[in-house]
């Protein structure tokens, strides 16, 4: 099933990217920001990014679950076996800023567990995915997939994880959203590890170094929705990796009552 839809949600991605880096680049544009009732941000190209990949979506037969349109209620949702899991635009903080480091998430989870994901990240034409027991890619420089079938993809693609880093133990953290509470454990991580190193950058990122081996932890002690990890999880679980509760050895879950995260670290198995 899940190769039925993996060629044509990287389709989807790119081309939501595409939108959203016409926004991005363009020299008039204001982004049309506009507060949401939980204070953060939402722009024109959340929008439009959002619009391209639902289109598509509600085409296929599982309901769709994403940070920009009207969620059903938990007695609806808690029905659902198979469903996406949409962020159309994942950093919109830092897309606002111009630093980049913004990306489209798209997942499809089963019993609550992320099983495909893909994450795009327009500015640097970087696209990961990954299908549970199947494996997980990285490939760069890619726009669209025109002239080009899922399994040229593949051979082009770099398999995750990739090689390794060098001999220092890095902690990836976020850009935006550094908490008091995150800084205390990559303190104690420091302690086992003194030739530790930080590296920030923002959105669902952090999850894909830690899938590829560029970091070896991500811990966030901060909020977090269900739609900004879940492409992420996919992905890290088909790389070896995962995403566990803070205080426990159990991977995180999805469409709970409440979707807001628990505090999290990734990491490899």
């Amino acid at each position: 099933m899940l190769n039925d839809y993996i060629f044509q949600v990287i389709d989807i991605a790119l081309k939501a990217g595409k939108e959203v880096m016409s926004i991005y680049e363009s020299p008039n544009s204001d982004f049309e920001i506009e507060i949401k009732v939980d204070n953060s941000p939402l722009t024109v190209a959340d929008k439009k990014s959002n619009e391209i990949i639902t289109n598509f979506l509600k085409t296929t037969d599982f309901p769709i679950l994403s940070e920009e349109a009207n969620l059903s209620s938990y007695e609806v949702r808690k029905q659902w076996k198979i469903f996406w899991i949409v962020d159309p635009l994942d950093g919109t903080k830092e897309f606002i800023k111009r630093n980049g480091e913004f990306t489209i998430n798209i997942a499809l989870a089963k019993d609550g567990i992320p099983i495909m994901g893909v994450i795009y990240v327009p500015v640097k034409q970087t696209l990961y995915w990954g299908i549970k027991g199947e494996g997980a890619y990285k490939i760069e420089n890619i726009k669209d997939v025109e002239n080009i079938t899922y399994q040229n993809l593949k051979r082009k693609a770099l398999v995750l994880p990739g090689a390794r880093h060098a001999d220092s133990y890095v902690v990836v953290a976020s850009r935006s959203h550094l908490s008091t509470e995150t800084q205390r454990y990559i303190d104690e991580i420091k302690k086992i590890h003194p030739n530790l190193e930080i590296d920030s950058v923002g959105s669902s990122i952090k999850i894909c170094w830690v899938a590829e081996g560029k970091a070896d932890i991500y811990p966030r002690f901060a909020p977090t929705m269900e739609w900004d990890t879940a492409a992420g999880h996919a992905i890290a679980i088909a790389a070896g990796a995962d995403i566990y509760h803070a205080d426990s050895n159990n991977p995180i879950t999805y469409n709970k009552e409440d979707l807001h995260n628990p505090w999290f670290i990734v990491k490899r198995n």
